[in-house]
């Protein structure tokens, strides 16, 4: 099952029934995927005018009840942030697909990249947080979008799948659970009748309030506008204001421990770690078993979430190692943040590849030894 196949099979098990997009390589086989298969389950598929079109499109679906996603590739990415930050600030559970390839602008069209992952972070404009997956397999483009799914409805908010064209096309064995062995987290309905309902207000002890579809007997108001837990417009009202970006803004990375998944390998006696994600890993993996062949100590540890960034999980490592190597398809992105979380208590050396290709396991280990001397 390539990678592409595996994500659409996850995203109907995780209960998507709506996707609008809009073609473009390397993401266009998971239109025509879902294309095919979303009405054989009574789901919904568009194709729309353009990428801004296709994320306010399954913003609309969301309310309107329907778990909903949507893929693109760098330029559609770049247009459809400003949907990503009114689905941030309205609160709208959604999942959006990067399959990452080179830029910028138009780019390497059908060549792998990572280059994508700052702007998936801070893409749109104003203090939000965002949650970003990043599988290395196609078994975890079927896992990860069950968990995408799942946690933009835990805590209403996007969560982007940032693939690469070498991970959505690999062709691997992929095993999909019974459904009743796949956990999937259904929208929380109000408890409460709807003259009791406040829309943004959550209970108490919670990040979010339940969310009930329009037609559901509710009074909503989707508002881009800065608003007060009704969904009024709040004018100059700065205290409503901060409260709210607070809330949106904690409920995600003050929940990180919660939201973190990572891989480790071989750290336990490990002087040097590779830290890497995505189709990076790949390489990196053979690079640390040829350099262990070698009798240098080296372990991996594999980010599956990279966003919000898990700052005490690098802290810690940073205190059980000598150096860490940070192997990444970009110029060296990841490895600021791998630099600010370590407070310099060990060496960071940057494996950087660009220009469409993935790193030669050769090159990754070249660097490994470096960080040995």
């Amino acid at each position: 099952m390539t990678g592409y196949d595996a994500l659409v099979e996850g995203a109907i098990t995780a209960g998507c029934r709506f996707f609008a997009g809009y073609p473009i390589t390397p993401s266009t086989e998971i239109a025509e995927r879902m294309s095919a298969r979303l009405p054989r389950v009574g789901g919904i598929f568009i194709q729309m005018e353009d990428e801004l079109a296709s994320i306010i499109a399954i913003i609309g679906a969301s309310w309107g009840g329907l778990k909903a996603m949507t893929a693109t590739s760098g330029p559609g990415f770049s247009l459809m942030q400003e949907g990503l930050g009114f689905a941030v600030i309205t609160e709208t559970p959604i999942v959006v697909v990067d399959v990452m390839r080179g830029g910028p602008s138009t780019g390497l069209v059908t060549l792998p990249s990572q280059g994508d992952v700052m702007q998936a972070r801070w893409g749109s404009h104003g203090d939000y947080a965002i949650i970003a997956l990043a599988p290395w397999s196609s078994q975890e483009m079927f896992d990860l979008t069950i968990k995408a799914f799942n946690l933009a409805e835990i805590y209403r908010n996007p969560v982007i799948i940032l693939s690469d064209e070498v991970v959505a096309h690999i062709r691997e064995p992929v095993r999909i659970p019974p459904p009743d062995d796949v956990e999937v987290v259904e929208r929380r309905k109000p408890s409460v009748p709807p003259t009791e309902f406040i829309p943004y207000l959550p209970e108490p002890g919670e990040w979010v309030s339940p969310m009930p579809a329009f037609g559901e007997g509710y009074n909503l108001l989707v508002e881009s506008v800065m608003h007060d837990e009704f969904g009024h417009r709040i004018g100059m009202g700065q205290p409503i204001a901060e409260r709210k970006i607070k809330r949106i803004y904690y409920k995600i990375e003050k929940n990180v421990e919660k939201i973190a998944m990572y891989e480790e390998r071989d750290l336990e006696d490990a002087d040097i770690a590779i830290v890497t994600y995505g189709s990076s890993a790949r390489a990196s993996l053979r690079a640390m078993r040829d350099a262990r062949s070698l009798g240098i100590k080296v372990g991996m540890l594999r980010l599956i979430t990279l966003w919000p960034f898990y700052d005490k999980l690098i802290e810690e490592l940073s205190n059980r190692v000598k150096s860490i190597v940070v192997p990444e398809m970009n110029m060296g992105k990841i490895v600021r943040e791998v630099e600010r979380a370590s407070k310099g208590q060990c060496k960071i050396l940057s494996a950087p590849k660009v220009g469409g290709v993935l790193h030669n396991p050769d090159e990754i280990l070249s660097a490994v030894k470096l960080a040995a001397r």
